[in-house]
């Protein structure tokens, strides 16, 4: 236990610690130096205006032929009104995406014919979702709806998986939406352009290629394991079991996956909510960073469909309380690897961090403490 509860303590130092070096380190503006404002002493021959000027240019500067702030800091950011349409509009959007994974979960039980409701979904959901958010890492939600919903079924291990198999398809979900909506955006145009660094660029081309793999992959998978039989499956899960330290889990998850396989109905269903789901909490992100910036400060939407999944992916991966302090590192330097500053990127994983993750889980919380007791109420008489 006081293994457990220093290596948790650990974990919250990491990710506070993080959070507060990266508030410092982009608190104050940041100037950006322009050549077409300098007094040039001497260049060599093929320094060209505006541009950036070689090496071998001397030139001086002061402080007033540098350029306004190309990023205010955070200081500045907190300066401006808040913009209340991108606020409400975070929020709505974030409860809906929260709320569509929960019914996702219910449908996936509610396949495996366990005596479930749309009620007792969101109930284990709100709990799920809050210690997500505050519990080191982006599963331990995962590990209290799977303990509470086992408890209350006799078919344990069905109940547990399906825990994992949501999981698995929100992945899934994830990867998806980057393939399709990338692509039809590359298709459009809308990610390219003079505005669009050849750096930024190449991002998006590696991004867009990687999920197309995965998602190329995930396909071909589901595809092999129709082929397989029951015996066949098992003599796989028999020697997943055999590897040393992880056979065990994932020889159950192993047998979770080949489980729903013959559900291919309710899982293509619960993968076009979580497609849904994600493409809300893209739009969470895209009009966080609207908050205290105007849209001309932040990357349009398509550029963030390539943005806020890496994000929220290198977060949930993060081992801090919700990935706290390595989201917004991450959601910086995404920000600035696609051309803009990196404090937006950090202002705009903050802010929707307050908004949805802090302010919706909190909430969540005290309907849970509400509802449990009325559940109670219900089960007394039956019992």
């Amino acid at each position: 236990m006081k293994k457990q509860l220093l290596s948790i303590l650990v974990k919250y130092g990491i990710g506070l610690g993080l959070l507060a070096w990266v508030i410092w380190r982009y608190w104050g503006p940041k100037y950006e130096f322009r050549p077409e404002h300098a007094t040039v002493l001497l260049a060599s021959p093929t320094a060209t205006f505006p541009g950036t000027l070689p090496w071998s240019a001397l030139y001086l500067s002061t402080q007033e032929e540098w350029s306004a702030p190309a990023n205010p800091g955070l200081s500045g950011a907190l300066q401006k009104p808040i913009r209340w349409l991108p606020l409400l509009l975070t929020g709505v959007i974030g409860l809906i995406s929260v709320l569509i994974t929960f019914y996702r979960w219910y449908l996936l039980v509610h396949a495996q014919e366990l005596p479930f409701t749309p009620g007792s979904a969101m109930r284990l959901g709100l709990i799920g979702f809050y210690f997500n958010t505050f519990l080191p890492g982006a599963i331990g939600g995962d590990v209290i709806k799977a303990t509470f919903i086992a408890r209350e079924q006799s078919r344990r291990t069905v109940a547990v998986a399906t825990v994992v198999i949501d999981r698995i398809l929100g992945l899934c979900g994830l990867i998806w939406v980057v393939t399709f909506v990338g692509a039809f955006c590359w298709g459009l145009g809308m990610l390219s352009g003079p505005a669009i660094s050849a750096r930024g660029r190449l991002a998006m081309e590696t991004i867009l290629a990687g999920a197309g793999v995965l998602t190329a992959g995930s396909v071909v998978f589901w595809l092999l394991l129709g082929i397989l039989s029951g015996p066949h499956v098992e003599r796989w899960a028999v020697r997943l079991a055999g590897i040393p330290r992880i056979g065990h889990s994932l020889g159950e998850l192993w047998r979770a996956v080949w489980m729903y396989r013959q559900k291919s109905r309710h899982v293509a269903l619960g993968l076009v909510l979580a497609m849904v789901g994600h493409l809300g909490f893209v739009l969470s992100y895209y009009f966080a960073a609207q908050i205290l910036n105007g849209p001309e400060q932040v990357p349009n939407l398509a550029t963030q469909f390539l943005i806020a999944p890496l994000g929220m992916t290198i977060q949930a991966g993060f081992p801090a309380p919700g990935g706290v302090g390595g989201g917004e590192y991450a959601f910086g330097a995404l920000y600035y690897f696609f051309g803009f500053s990196f404090g937006t990127g950090v202002l705009c994983s903050i802010s929707q961090r307050a908004v949805v993750q802090w302010l919706l889980s909190l909430l969540g919380y005290l309907v849970y403490l509400r509802m449990k007791p009325s559940l109670v109420r219900q089960l007394a008489p039956e019992a």
